[in-house]
């Protein structure tokens, strides 16, 4: 749309009030793909408002009052002319965009929406999900991801935070993963042996690093949960899980709904880790040089399971050099504090 890219780089303040009873903050407000971005002044995502549904409250008057929608108690008052100006030209925009239809055109929609409907049980979600999963910044993946651990650590406990061992564990994960933007938190229990958030998140048990003599299987679980992120989309999981109403809501307003983010944590308690491709699983241990029989023993002690791992083990019969110093080791496997 031609007025939202005139103003794609336009930022303002602006005052932002969560509800009705809540006290004004004071955000800087943005523009994005399809809506418009509530941060605080640290640049932390507040809220993304659908641009097709902002209302304004109070019009020709100043400040300019804003909501997300009819039946939303957020509200924005925004003084700064140039923004305002934006935000109408985008509704102005918007607005001659909508159909008017007559008749016939009523018609045509009528048969349209029919066949959707008929369609809609087998495409539908799926292409809800895509759509929502396209849309989505990585600052919002980011916040649903930290909500998420919020609502598992509940269970779990907090994350293992012992200074030495955080350093150890953001060293192996540089070596293991040095292209991408992963954070590697260990859990005192609840959880499975390994599972990953969007935002890059991978969770660990604390078994990982306390039950093994060297940092090879911590490594071969660490390697396999990014590969799983990276075969499937976190956020498309979730949202297959947790239902189209929850894709909906994040798709109008930037935010899972709450009763969704606590069902899918609970889930996650218990959910068996997606298997992967033995192809796969290779290629990543052969492209970090880490050594796979270890991690496939961990799965399957006797080897019966895993046995193309262990035989096709791309380090097999050479000389690796060891993760960690046995100092950092030992610091790691104490993260969790004894």
């Amino acid at each position: 749309m031609t007025a939202l890219k005139r103003f794609q780089r336009l930022e303002s303040p602006g005052l932002w009030r969560e509800s009705p009873d809540a006290q004004r903050r004071d955000v800087i407000l943005s523009f994005g793909e399809a809506s418009l971005v509530v941060s605080d002044m640290r640049e932390r995502v507040l809220a993304h408002w659908s641009l097709a549904a902002i209302e304004r409250i109070n019009p020709g008057k100043m400040p300019a009052l804003y909501r997300p929608g009819t039946d939303s108690g957020e509200t924005l008052e925004i003084d700064e002319s140039v923004m305002i100006d934006a935000i109408e030209a985008v509704r102005a925009a918007l607005a001659r965009s909508r159909p008017h239809p007559g008749r016939l055109r009523l018609w045509l929609l009528v048969g349209v929406v029919l066949a959707i409907l008929g369609l809609g049980l087998f495409w539908l979600p799926g292409a809800l999900v895509r759509h929502t999963v396209s849309v989505v910044p990585p600052e919002g993946r980011a916040e649903i991801g930290r909500d998420l651990l919020a609502r598992v650590t509940r269970v779990a406990g907090p994350p293992c935070n012992r200074p030495d061992g955080v350093k150890a564990l953001n060293r192996l994960t540089r070596r293991l993963l040095p292209d991408r933007d992963v954070r590697v938190l260990v859990l005192p229990g609840g959880v499975p042996r390994s599972a990953h958030l969007p935002g890059g998140l991978i969770l660990l048990n604390r078994a990982l690093v306390e039950d093994y003599e060297t940092a090879d299987t911590l490594a071969g679980f660490i390697i396999a949960e990014d590969a799983r992120a990276a075969k499937t989309d976190p956020l498309a999981a979730m949202l297959s899980e947790v239902g189209l109403a929850a894709s909906f809501k994040l798709l109008t307003s930037g935010h899972m709904p709450r009763e969704a983010l606590e069902s899918y944590a609970l889930t996650m308690l218990t959910m068996a880790p997606e298997p992967l491709p033995q192809d796969i699983l290779l290629g990543r241990f052969q492209q970090a040089r880490v050594p796979a029989a270890p991690y496939a023993y961990a799965l399957d002690i006797s080897g019966e399971s895993v046995i193309g791992l262990i035989e096709a083990d791309p380090m097999r019969g050479q000389t690796v050099a060891p993760l960690l110093s046995d100092g950092e080791w030992v610091q790691l496997q104490g993260i969790c504090g004894g």
